[in-house]
């Protein structure tokens, strides 16, 4: 039952993760082709363009759930692999808690600079 919950998971990240880096891929490179159906903007890496994402709730909330989508679908694939060679028990709660212990590590990093950045961008970088 453990396993096929995070199994789920698993896959429901991946959706999240199809859906926000489609997004993200459409806002950041497809500006011209947005252009031709009337979504002109900015030029994406424009310091202005970027100083208003840093500023907006609503890209700090998609980069937080898209840094976590991807960090749980990674590293739980990662742990799949891993297991798949068959180790002791010992080596087995190692890769647990190893990787357990890393994805919340950056995790809590990644949020902390998605947090930080509108205070970074008003002063510079």
């Amino acid at each position: 039952m453990r396993d096929r919950t995070a199994w789920t998971w698993h896959i429901a990240a991946g959706v999240v993760i199809l859906v926000l880096l489609g997004l993200h891929m459409a806002i950041m490179h497809l500006d011209q082709t947005l252009g031709l159906f009337g979504v002109a903007g900015a030029e994406p890496v424009d310091w202005e363009s970027v100083v208003a994402r840093a500023g907006s709730a609503f890209f700090t909330v998609t980069y937080v759930l898209l840094l976590g989508a991807a960090l749980y679908h990674g590293l739980y694939g990662l742990r799949n692999i891993l297991l798949e060679l068959n180790p002791g028990a010992t080596l087995r709660r190692a890769v647990n808690v190893g990787l357990t212990a890393l994805g919340l590590g950056l995790f809590v990093f990644g949020t902390w600079a998605a947090l930080a950045a509108p205070g970074a961008a008003a002063v510079g970088g």
